[in-house]
């Protein structure tokens, strides 16, 4: 999940073809190739030990570690965090120390080498057999590798689009866009995520021709990011009146729905996910310029003191219950390979509802962050909160 909640994402896959995860992860895939070392070949049996794991909050339940202890023996200790930002926060903080294995969005790994707070993986240890063979290429070219070495093993994909009341802002696949949310009837019954927002409201300007760069432009030259950003926000504060709430991670963008008058907005599939399973009347969907879509997934920490417990973890999500019950449990997709076939009818609905038609082809990845783009994002996203 990018703090794009990069790389917020339906629940499921379905059956056919055309809608299926793996259909959806060749696009992925385009962007660039690895070759894998050869499968972990046999495991041990591990006397009792410990793993710690720094994660998204809501990513594991006291079910999937309880299944991991039973059949490792290992501890599993998480604890969670609720942005990349404040991943990354802690991790400098400690100097890469403290936990073992983290997740952050595959845009954001390169932030991490440079920090010099992750090592790269032993791929000889990682049962890379379990695992969706087009995730684990497609993450090479988004983040994944740096420098010719992987550092993130992939765990989920997931995006970030349109949450609406199906009652009070019904929309449609192919007329649903960004530029809905500041129609004048949704006044003040808006959320969105500040930085995450603003790029929402990029890619409406840029099909409208309204853009002195193209998107992508932004994450290669800051020049081109400053000129967006500018134009990208005279626009935001012009409509900041529709704003109700700005949120920041999942609990916040589900009360905007919940409890804040929210019948509109941009968010991660898992909060739509999570509103229609407690009975609420909101669906998700991507608009016509592209879902905002993410990867994510496991690195060592520099500082990681269980290493062979960590590989251990990470094994044992790629098996096929693992990984559908963290989808179950998410609403997002796990790359772990024969999940997607073990999910409720519910779950495969929310995704083929979510992305109908064409939408997978269109999904608009998140582009490697670098710090410099970070920081200029940051600024003007500040900027849009205090307007």
């Amino acid at each position: 999940m990018s703090d794009n909640k990069t790389i917020s994402s339906a629940a499921a896959t379905v059956a056919a073809a055309r809608l299926s995860r793996r259909s959806m992860l060749r696009a992925a895939a385009a962007v660039g190739a690895v070759g894998v070392a050869s499968p972990f070949v046999s495991r041990r049996a591990l006397a009792a030990g410990q793993v710690n794991l720094y994660g998204w909050a809501g990513y594991f339940n006291d079910d999937i570690l309880k299944a991991f202890t039973d059949k490792t023996g290992i501890k599993a200790n998480y604890t969670t965090y609720g942005t990349n930002d404040e991943l990354l926060n802690t991790l400098r903080a400690s100097g890469g120390s403290g936990y073992d294995i983290i997740m952050p969005t595959v845009d954001r790994v390169p932030n991490y080498v440079e920090y010099d707070l992750v090592q790269p993986l032993d791929e000889s240890k990682v049962k890379w057999d379990g695992a969706e063979a087009s995730a684990v290429k497609g993450s090479e070219g988004t983040g994944g590798v740096v420098g010719g070495k992987r550092y993130m093993a992939p765990s989920d994909w997931g995006t970030e689009a349109l949450a609406f009341n199906t009652k009070e802002a019904p929309l449609k696949y192919g007329t649903a866009s960004y530029g809905d949310l500041w129609k004048p009837e949704y006044e003040g019954k808006v959320t969105v995520r500040g930085h995450s927002g603003l790029i929402g409201l990029a890619l409406y300007l840029q099909s409208q021709d309204k853009l002195p760069h193209p998107v992508l432009d932004m994450y290669k030259d800051e020049k081109a990011a400053r000129a967006n950003f500018d134009a990208i926000l005279k626009v935001a504060v012009e409509h900041k009146k529709s704003i109700a709430q700005f949120w920041t991670n999942e609990n916040e963008a589900q009360g905007a729905f919940r409890t804040n008058g929210c019948v509109i907005g941009q968010t991660w599939d898992s909060t739509a996910y999570q509103l229609g399973k407690d009975g609420q009347p909101v669906s998700y969907i991507a608009p016509k310029e592209g879902a905002l879509a993410w990867m994510e997934g496991f690195c060592l920490t520099k500082g990681a003191a269980n290493l062979t417990e960590a590989y251990e973890f990470i094994n044992f999500f790629y098996t096929p219950e693992t990984g559908a019950a963290f989808a179950q449990l998410t609403g997002y997709n796990a790359t772990s390979k024969g999940a997607a076939a073990l999910l409720p009818e519910a779950s495969k609905k929310f995704f083929a509802d979510a992305y109908p038609g064409d939408a997978l082809d269109k999904l608009w990845w998140w582009p490697i962050q670098e710090a410099w783009y970070v920081a200029i994002r940051n600024e003007y996203q500040d900027r849009y909160l205090s307007a």
